[in-house]
Order: C-alpha cells, then sequence, then structure tokens
C-alpha cells in the first residue's frame, strides 16, 4: 500500500491544502493519504495558540466525505515537540511493508538541512515536494545540504532526486491555488469573510468557535 503522509500546523486547514493533497494522492497513485497536524512545531511558534483540538478538529471536518483522506492525532499523543522525523519513524514501525511519502512545500524542503535529524529522514520514506509560490527549488541535485549530497543521483529524466537506500524525492508543480493561512487568520481576526478559502464547515466552526477572534 502507498500511504502519505500531510504534515503541518493546518492554522486553519484551507483549500489549497486539500488541493495539494489530492493532487499528489492522484500523481503518485496513493491509496491513504493521512493528515498529521503539529500538536508543537519545533521551527515557529504556533500563531494565536490555537489548541491542537481546534485544529484537528478544522482538518475532520474538511476532510470529511473523501475516503482517501485520514486524520492522524500522533503528534498529540507523544510528548515533546513534533518532530517529523519521530513521527516517519513511528508510521514506518507501524506500517513495515506499506510505501511511505512524506509531503512538504519546497519552502520546507528548501530549509531542511534545519530539521531534527533530517538525514534520517531519507532512507524511511519518498518524500513529495510541492512547488510553492515564490519558492523554486531549482537545480535539486544542488540544494540538499552538502552533508547528504553523495546519498542522492538526481533522475533528469523523472525530475526526481534517487537516495541510496532506494527512496525517492519527487517534484510536483505547486497547487495554482495560492492561499496563506496568514491570511485567513488576518481577514477572520477583523470580521471579514473567509469564503472560498476553506471549506465550509471550517468557516462555519471558525465562526462559531471565534478562533481567530483575536490573532495576528
Amino acid at each position: 500500500m502507498k500511504i502519505g503522509l500531510m504534515g503541518g500546523t493546518f492554522n486553519p486547514v484551507h483549500l489549497a491544502h486539500l488541493r495539494i493533497a489530492e493532487e499528489a494522492r492522484e500523481l503518485c497513485a496513493l491509496d491513504r493519504l493521512v493528515f498529521i497536524p503539529a500538536a508543537d512545531p519545533p521551527h515557529k511558534p504556533l500563531a494565536g495558540e490555537v489548541p491542537f483540538e481546534q485544529r484537528y478538529e478544522m482538518v475532520r471536518l474538511a476532510i470529511a466525505g473523501n475516503p482517501a483522506f485520514e486524520l492522524s492525532d500522533i503528534e498529540a499523543r507523544r510528548a515533546g515537540k513534533s518532530y517529523s522525523i519521530d513521527t516517519i519513524n513511528s508510521f514506518r514501525n507501524d506500517h513495515p511493508g506499506d510505501e511511505l511519502f512524506f509531503i512538504i512545500g519546497s519552502d520546507s524542503f528548501l530549509e531542511i538541512g534545519l530539521w531534527h535529524r533530517f538525514a534520517e529522514i531519507f532512507p524511511l520514506c519518498n518524500l513529495i515536494v510541492i512547488e510553492r509560490p515564490g519558492r523554486p527549488v531549482g537545480n535539486p541535485a544542488k540544494v540538499l545540504p552538502i552533508a547528504i549530497q553523495a546519498q542522492f543521483s538526481y533522475n533528469t529524466k523523472f525530475n526526481r532526486l534517487e537516495h541510496q537506500s532506494g527512496q525517492h524525492v519527487y517534484f510536483l508543480r505547486g497547487c495554482p491555488l495560492d492561499i496563506s493561512s496568514t491570511e485567513i487568520r488576518q481577514l477572520a481576526a477583523t470580521g471579514r469573510s473567509v469564503t472560498y478559502l476553506v471549506p465550509p464547515d471550517v468557516e462555519a466552526y471558525i465562526k462559531e468557535q471565534r478562533i481567530y477572534t483575536e490573532c495576528p
């Protein structure tokens, strides 16, 4: 089975998240795609300190009705920072015979050398790198951290990096929807509409819970 893993703060989840997930699922023929909200993101503070439970619920509402999409609270059940390597290790241990695909944006990939134990990620799973607006990867072979460049070869025909373990890093063109969670929070905080930026049920939940009323 081919399982996609998509992490993030989802603060809030929006239509571009969903479209990216669907494109990755379709283009890489994934059987399942698991959304994994971060409980305690390690790289930047959580804007507005929106609780995990509310962010989890927004994702649940957003993906309801799509049988290929699933939701995991694995990072809330684990103490400490929500490091990707720990999450991937958990899924690898639980699904030893399955092929894992970890989905990240090009902005995150360009900074992967700053991640906790980043070199351990590549032998455990494939990566799907989605190009973000304004953050092109350029030559994939040259943006990898120097410490691990020798572990990869670049397949120009398929535009992918091939790791010595047999795992691959795939590069997909970005979703044309340029939607920002920051923009959504700012709109909601000033009482403006977020219609067509988030799913209707998510918009209703944001209003009902007054999640971003005073959020930067």
